[in-house]
């Protein structure tokens, strides 16, 4: 009889709890942060509950909405999330060094550097058993995060040094060589773990390059841009790409990096760059692939009023076909005359673009008119019935005749 009234109790303990969290979730949904805090203070008696697995979930839970909370509500204060954020540190080793890394974050959008500096320094050195070894990646967070501190650190020492002179300027000189030493050591090291570390790598990057030590940079954007156990990451390429531009490495480098970012990444605005150094190039499939490139940018939406892409455009398109090349034009034309017409140049756009900006009308006008006039491209009288834009249509019309011919 007692094991079953236990067993009972038991389970109506965990209904209730279970019930206080939907509505905490609801509330938090709804952002009442008042009403998710009164039912919280309920909720915090499931860390007693009978069910072993449960009150070991308790604590993350019990952190994450807490966090939530006291983020959000209006009368929370820094020192009211210290002091949460502390006690959810000694509830449970398994979040320990999580609780650590929202805390700092949380120091740090508060403007507290040096506190969460400290808290970094503390978590570093956290040792629980074989929590330590479980928790590898957290640690190895917590002493990048650490580094990304100390390269802050380093950035106001060397600003300091440029402004000062004398005896003076080599003592902080001295002290921005140390953080530099302690940031340099925590960032090459998370950057050796296969993931996105972009914020990491341009700080270390930035570091090496004060110090000349270019190879060492080369071989990290390289290693972080082509390492196939790294996930696709187009920043990686842009990184590299800058890199080696400030280096002045040759257009054949620069070109074969933005041409893997263009298969990531089509409509990276690097694309203009990339369309312009195959232009000036000595090579017809090289201006065949710019061709490619500018029609594939403007394929996606946000490109569709930027004057400079369609500028390039239409100087292409008349050089193309002044070169007898139409070929080119009806291959990239043919898979598009479906939809571009709406797209691009419907009698609703053209109009407004007129309104708004001349330019970009122009230059669209200046590619309809060869794209949507007569012969092997379309027929369409979309354009036609803005009159602004028919002379312009018309004057253009002159470099397909010619190339047809």
């Amino acid at each position: 009889i007692f094991s079953a009234t236990r067993g009972r109790k038991a389970t109506e303990f965990q209904e209730t709890k279970k019930t206080c969290l939907n509505y905490i979730q609801d509330a938090l949904l709804q952002h009442q942060w008042q009403r998710a805090a009164e039912f919280m203070t309920n909720y915090l008696e499931t860390l007693e509950n009978t069910s072993a697995e449960k009150r070991m979930a308790a604590p993350e839970v019990i952190w994450r909405i807490g966090t939530e909370i006291l983020c959000h509500h209006s009368k929370s204060s820094i020192e009211e999330f210290n002091y949460f954020a502390e006690r959810m540190k000694n509830l449970g080793v398994k979040t320990y060094l999580k609780v650590c890394l929202e805390h700092v974050f949380h120091l740090l959008c508060n403007g507290l550097i040096d506190d969460a500096y400290q808290n970094l320094s503390l978590a570093e050195g956290w040792r629980y058993g074989e929590q330590t070894t479980a928790q590898d990646k957290e640690l190895k967070l917590i002493q990048a995060y650490k580094g990304l501190l100390d390269y802050y650190n380093w950035a106001k020492k060397r600003k300091a040094v440029l402004e000062l002179d004398g005896n003076f300027a080599n003592s902080v000189e001295q002290e921005m060589h140390s953080f530099f030493r302690q940031a340099a050591v925590n960032l090459k090291e998370i950057i050796k773990i296969p993931g996105v570390w972009d914020p990491f790598v341009k700080c270390y990057v930035d570091l090496l390059e004060f110090y000349e030590d270019y190879e060492e940079v080369r071989q990290v954007l390289s290693e972080y841009a082509y390492n196939s156990k790294f996930p696709p990451n187009p920043n990686a390429h842009v990184y590299y790409y800058q890199f080696l531009k400030r280096q002045g490495e040759s257009k054949k480098t620069l070109m074969s990096v933005l041409k893997i970012l263009h298969e990531i990444v089509p409509s990276h605005e690097l694309m203009l760059e990339y369309n312009a150094m195959l232009q000036k190039s000595k090579k017809r499939k090289n201006h065949r692939l710019g061709l490619e490139i500018i029609f594939t940018l403007l394929d996606f939406a946000g490109w569709k009023e930027y004057v400079k892409a369609w500028s390039c455009l239409a100087k292409q398109i008349k050089q193309i076909l002044e070169n007898k090349h139409l070929d080119w034009v009806t291959e990239e034309w043919n898979s598009r005359k479906d939809w571009w017409p709406a797209f691009h140049f419907s009698h609703y756009l053209a109009k407004r673009n007129w309104q708004e900006n001349e330019s970009l009308a122009c230059e669209k006008a200046l590619v309809a008119g060869i794209l949507l006039g007569k012969g092997n491209f379309k027929s369409s009288s979309l354009l036609c019935d803005t009159l602004v834009l028919v002379p312009l249509k018309l004057s253009f019309q002159k470099y397909y005749e010619e190339a047809a011919s």
